[in-house]
Order: structure tokens, then C-alpha cells, then sequence
């Protein structure tokens, strides 16, 4: 038996980011029941509109400010498991504190909630990430659910404020998934009636469902692949998918599969996945992909930035081993259920940005 079958109550968290609203969707799709938590008032409108259709399968509930003490206490009331997936995510911090604190403590208060309240949880998933995993390093190496970077933590502790923008974000991801095992490794010793699962994916990209004004306003991943890929305003030898990186990717739709299945798999208890369809550098395969497309998805840009073809070759700095979600999870390359491939993945994304006239 699945261990939270279709027909259950699911509490996704932060339902109108990128990632949760592509999961609210397929929960939805799949015969689950969603409560779906935003910040603000002025959020609920376009996600009631959007999910109309499942009428009182889906509904809205009010967190405005998640670390605060009980913030969750109601929200987890009723529901059969939750998809933490709300977490800050932008490099724009100066003191350290500003992205640690959220990150940890919106994640130890849901938890702290589900003890209290949530008489009827037998699942919580919550959404880390690689940069949980990541380290710096000079030569290839292959990442797995084993490494922590304990480096961006460490250089946080030493540098504070003087700590670069990114690793003060991957600080934040290491301390608030630590701050997740620790409470349930703590809290499993007396009986709890939940276990824990935590997803790792790296960079995200993919076609957006939710509410986005104008590029200016996507999230980090998108919003770089964006200024990358389509307008050229950024470039791409300042990334880790520069010519001397190369780092994982994942379809956000694949992202929002690989959640549903973790509910659905009673061997994913316990366990930390990477959910990652492959390494990416994006000269190699973006830049010289959206080239090769006749006709192009996205006519209104004739003149794709090319980079420089040719100067790029698959002896990426970083492999992401997902093979446990593979394993786990059924996520597959190459099968029916699978990973999307990265010509779907742009094909879609540049044919939503036409759509939306960018």
C-alpha cells in the first residue's frame, strides 16, 4: 500500500513559488486533496483562479510570517502530510542571519507544529538542496546524498557578513536540512506516528505556471536561464555552468513527480535523494541546443545568444549521483516515466516565454 495515498490531504508550503505550484498541480492531477499556504492575501486570487477547477480540493491558508513561534500550528491541522517547500532563496543578504534564520527556523516550526498538532501526519518532504551537498573543488568529483557542505558553513562562521551572497544561501540550505534531521532523529526516539523525507535537486528550470509579472520578477534558477539563454544579459563563465563548472539540472515538472512519489513509496522513509536528470554546462548544452531548434520556439528572439560553439566538452566539475531517487523513486532516464530530456525542457520554456510575450 502507498503510504500516502491518492484522496489524502497533502499541506504544501509557499504554494505560489516555482517548485510548489508545479506540485500543487500534479497532487491535484494525481486525486489528492491540497492545502496550500501563501503569505499574503493578495496570492490567493490567481492560485484560486488557477486550480478552479478542483474546486474544494484545493484551498488557501494565510502564513504570514513563518518563523514565527506556532506559525504552522493550524495549517497542519486535518492533513496527511506535508511538502515543505517554502524557504528563501535569493543572494541578496548581507548579514548571514537575514536567509539562515528563515531557512531554520520556517523549518523547525512546521515541525514543531506537526508534534502539536498534526495527530494525522504520516509523512513530512521537505525541499533542501544540492547546495546542501555541494563543496568547493578543483578536480571532478561526484556528489551524493553522503556530503554536506560544511565549507560554505564554515566560511560564514569565519567571514559573516564578508561571506559571498552564494554561500551565505548554501549556508542556509546545510543548517536548516541539518536543523530537519535533527529534530526527527530527536523526536523518532519517543514514537512519533511521522517519518521524514528530504529531496535535494540542483538548479531547476522548466515552463512557469505561477503568477510572474515579467522576467525581472523569476526566480534565481529560471531568471538565470533566462538572462543566459534567451537574453544574453548575463554571462555564462560566472556560473558553475561555465566552461570550467558544469553542474545538475532538473525539469521543475520532474521535481514535482519525484515529490508525489515520496509520499508514495514507503522506502523513501528516512531518506535524503538527489533528484537531478544530468549535468549541464551552458555552452554545451543550452546555448548550442536552442540554436539547433527549426523552427524555433521562441521567433520573437531570432538572435539567441551563441556563446562560442565548439568550446565546451562533458568533463563537467560536478556529477550529482541519483541513483537512490532512481532506485526509490522510479526516476529514470530513458523510460517511460523518466526524466524530461533537456530539448523538452527548453523546447517548453522558450515556447512559455513566447506565449507570454518576453
Amino acid at each position: 500500500m502507498p503510504t500516502v495515498p491518492p484522496g489524502s490531504k497533502i499541506l504544501v508550503t509557499g504554494a505560489n513559488g516555482f517548485v510548489a505550484v508545479w506540485l500543487v498541480r500534479t497532487l491535484l492531477e494525481r486525486g489528492y486533496i491540497v492545502r496550500g499556504t501563501v503569505r499574503s492575501e493578495d496570492k490567493v486570487k490567481f492560485l484560486k483562479d488557477l486550480f478552479r477547477d478542483y474546486g474544494a480540493k484545493f484551498d488557501l491558508v494565510i502564513v504570514g510570517d513563518m518563523i514565527a513561534d506556532g506559525a504552522f500550528d493550524e495549517a497542519v491541522k486535518g492533513v496527511d502530510a506535508i511538502e515543505h517547500v517554502a524557504s528563501p532563496v535569493h543572494f541578496s543578504a548581507d548579514d548571514p542571519q537575514e536567509i539562515i534564520e528563515p531557512a531554520v527556523k520556517g523549518t523547525t516550526e512546521i515541525l514543531k507544529s506537526v508534534i502539536k498538532y498534526g495527530q494525522d501526519v504520516k509523512r513530512v518532504v521537505i525541499t533542501s538542496s544540492v547546495a546542501a551537498i555541494i563543496r568547493p573543488v578543483s578536480s571532478p568529483i561526484v556528489l551524493s546524498e553522503r556530503d554536506w557542505n560544511e565549507p560554505a558553513v564554515k566560511e560564514v562562521e569565519e567571514q559573516g557578513c564578508s561571506a559571498s551572497a552564494v554561500i551565505k544561501y548554501r549556508a542556509s540550505k546545510v543548517l536548516a536540512e541539518k536543523a530537519a534531521w535533527n529534530f526527527y532523529n530527536q523526536h523518532s526516539k519517543s514514537g512519533i506516528s511521522w517519518d521524514l523525507v528530504v529531496i535535494n535537486p540542483p538548479y531547476v528550470f522548466g515552463p512557469i505556471i505561477h503568477d510572474v509579472p515579467n522576467p525581472s520578477a523569476l526566480g534565481v534558477s529560471v531568471g538565470q536561464w533566462y538572462e543566459t539563454v534567451v537574453t544574453g544579459s548575463q554571462d555564462p563563465e560566472t556560473t558553475l555552468g561555465g566552461s570550467k563548472g558544469g553542474i545538475g539540472w532538473v525539469d521543475v515538472r520532474d521535481l514535482a513527480e519525484a515529490h508525489v512519489r515520496a509520499l508514495q513509496r514507503e522506502e523513501a522513509a528516512g531518506e535524503r535523494m538527489i533528484v537531478s536528470a544530468g549535468s549541464f554546462r551552458y555552452q554545451l548544452e543550452w546555448h548550442d541546443l536552442v540554436n539547433s531548434f527549426d523552427p524555433s520556439p521562441i521567433p520573437s528572439h531570432p538572435n539567441l545568444p551563441k556563446g562560442n560553439p565548439g568550446s565546451s566538452d562533458k568533463n563537467y566539475l560536478y556529477w550529482c549521483d541519483s541513483s537512490k531517487a532512481s532506485r526509490i523513486l522510479g526516476m529514470l532516464m530513458g523510460e517511460r516515466i523518466r526524466y524530461r530530456s533537456m530539448e523538452e525542457c527548453a523546447r517548453d520554456t522558450l515556447a512559455d516565454f513566447e506565449a507570454r510575450k518576453w
